[in-house]
């Protein structure tokens, strides 16, 4: 009885190998997004230690790589068709850090510093509106269109708070405690609008860079370009343009609604509110 168990057992091993091959994704796979998003987990505890030595410009492009590392994991592993629950979570974790307490550690330690209380209170609502909008996101993905984020996304919060200092160090701006009450209000507007429900594009409409292939390729090279000539500069103003393009975008629609509510507006009650002012006013 042993001697034939014996025998089976390698025949069932060579069965879950060939089932593991055929079947599915290899366990394999899962630790190539995993090393992504470890190495963002790495690049923003990496921009928490340079902030606290006083190398903000070095954190400032510690938080801009963690962001590229958060774009490759989330894209490797849907190409490798390894996304898991483990990987989800995972990613949220190292978001946090990366994008939510470095973030929120460089700003204070730069340019908050010296408001005390009210200083430190503004990163702390920068971490905890960044650790909100990612549990809503966590909750909220396959119920919501794919096309916009509810809400300005955490990583674009991160790199407006790293772009803005790269900025002040492009111009030479040394003191960037003279615009202390400016850049106070501008960390909690950025925490309100990553809470907030104002759409913001994704940038995920595929069937538009299908349709028109080559007018996205020359937006990019002239993108890449521009960025080149200036890195600090540009992407501070590309991400500002984008952080304010929600709230625009959003207004105008609004408005856009009401005027149409209006012009479609039955005649009869037009007819019938205009004759009722005239009888308040003529009586």
């Amino acid at each position: 009885m042993s001697a034939e168990i014996k025998k089976r057992r390698p025949r069932k091993r060579r069965w879950r190998r060939f089932k593991d091959r055929e079947g599915g994704a290899r366990r394999g796979t899962y630790i190539v997004p995993n090393l992504f998003t470890t190495a963002n987990l790495f690049s923003g505890f990496f921009g928490i230690v340079s902030a606290i030595n006083g190398k903000f410009e070095i954190a400032a492009m510690a938080i801009l790589i963690s962001c590229l590392f958060d774009i490759l994991d989330g894209k490797v592993a849907r190409l490798t068709k390894a996304t898991s629950r483990f990987g989800v979570e995972y990613d949220s974790l190292a978001d946090l850090v990366a994008f939510g307490v470095g973030p929120g550690l460089l700003v204070y330690l730069w340019a908050l510093r010296p408001f005390g209380r009210l200083g430190w209170l503004a990163a702390f609502l920068f971490v905890a509106c960044g650790a909100l909008r990612l549990a809503r996101f966590n909750v909220q993905v396959g119920t919501v269109s794919s096309k916009y984020f509810v809400g300005l996304p955490i990583p674009g919060g991160a790199t407006m708070i790293a772009t803005t200092v790269l900025f002040f160090d492009g111009w030479e701006i040394s003191s960037p405690h003279l615009l202390g009450v400016p850049l106070l209000v501008f960390t909690y507007l950025i925490g309100f609008l990553m809470v907030s429900t104002i759409p913001y594009n994704s940038f995920k409409d595929f069937e538009f860079v299908k349709s028109k292939p080559l007018p996205v390729l020359f937006g990019v090279i002239v993108l890449v370009t521009v960025v080149a000539v200036s890195p600090g500069p540009m992407m501070f103003t590309i991400l500002l343009t984008y952080v304010i393009s929600g709230p625009l975008e959003y207004i105008l629609k609004r408005y856009r609604a009401s005027q149409t509510a209006k012009a479609t507006e039955s005649p009869g009650t037009i007819r019938y509110e205009q004759t009722r002012q005239d009888d308040l006013t003529h009586p």
